[in-house]
């Protein structure tokens, strides 16, 4: 998977086609990417951990990964993946909508487990690791769902389909409900609230100040939420942000390289040519050449 496909914090991204809206993405850190930041999106994602170790958070919950270790992200949870220290990893990127689950009519299916898994009124396990006694039951249909894809025999997304039912069956046999009174996470809602705007504003002149009165913060404690959220100042992150997108456009148009840092938010050409090469390791033009 190139890692400029997923940096965008909301995706938009297409997964699979229309009709069959699952796809697998191999990835490695730090060979594909160093990291993938903080980020949500509206489709299920399943993180297969296939060699190495790595950090992954959910929800602000950090975890160490390792191989084997399968992560199920709920859509709506903020995540992110990144390296652990001397350490390389791994991984497959299973991404689908849950709609490929649902049936057309009214479905006991959709009604009992996935509806409220999909509005925090049930929980399942997030991660699964092999001491787990249902974990090599689990895995296999992961398992037999990838070599289907890689296959694609006559009919192959019906067994695809049946592997993801009977591995969420798997996950919902061991599920519990959460309490009706529990409140939702007002940090996660603002991490959210922050995402949206840097995605709808990052070529505008952002400021702290902005930031800070759109999420209803003093500016200190928007600076410090933000660190404490994001592992990373806003003016280090916002940067970031900018020069994925530039990227991103590089490798998509022909837009000469000063339109590029000028519609990605960077007013001084020397400067983006600087902040880019030591994010990328090569020139703007040299990227778009392929390094």
């Amino acid at each position: 998977m190139n890692h400029i496909e997923y940096k965008n914090y909301q995706e938009k991204k297409n997964h699979g086609s229309f009709s069959f809206p699952y796809t697998t993405y191999p990835c490695s850190i730090p060979l594909d990417f160093p990291r993938v930041p903080l980020h949500w999106h509206d489709e299920m994602e399943i993180i297969y951990i296939k060699k190495g170790q790595g950090v992954v958070t959910v929800d602000f919950i950090t975890l160490q990964a390792a191989a084997g270790d399968i992560l199920i992200i709920i859509p709506g949870q903020l995540h992110s993946i990144d390296q652990a220290p001397g350490q390389s990893m791994e991984y497959e990127n299973i991404i689908f909508h849950t709609d490929m689950l649902f049936f057309r009519q009214e479905d006991i299916c959709a009604a009992d487990c996935f509806l409220p898994l999909l509005r925090r009124q049930l929980e399942i396990p997030s991660c699964l690791s092999r001491d787990l006694e249902f974990y090599k039951e689990a895995a296999a249909c992961l398992d037999e769902a990838d070599r289907l894809c890689q296959h694609r025999p006559f009919a192959y997304q019906l067994s695809v389909k049946a592997q993801l039912f009977q591995f969420f069956y798997i996950l919902f046999s061991h599920s519990v409900k959460v309490p009706s009174g529990v409140s939702k996470n007002r940090a996660l809602d603002k991490a959210k609230l922050i995402l949206k705007y840097i995605e709808n504003h990052y070529t505008d002149n952002l400021s702290i100040k902005e930031m800070a009165e759109a999420c209803g913060f003093s500016q200190s404690h928007f600076m410090k939420f933000f660190k404490a959220s994001f592992g990373a100042s806003f003016v280090t992150y916002l940067k970031e942000y900018r020069l994925t997108m530039a990227a991103r456009l590089l490798l998509s148009s022909s837009v000469p390289v000063l339109a590029v840092a000028q519609e990605t938010g960077f007013d001084n050409l020397s400067y983006f040519n600087r902040s880019f090469k030591a994010m990328y390791g090569v020139t703007p033009r040299q990227f778009r050449q392929g390094g």
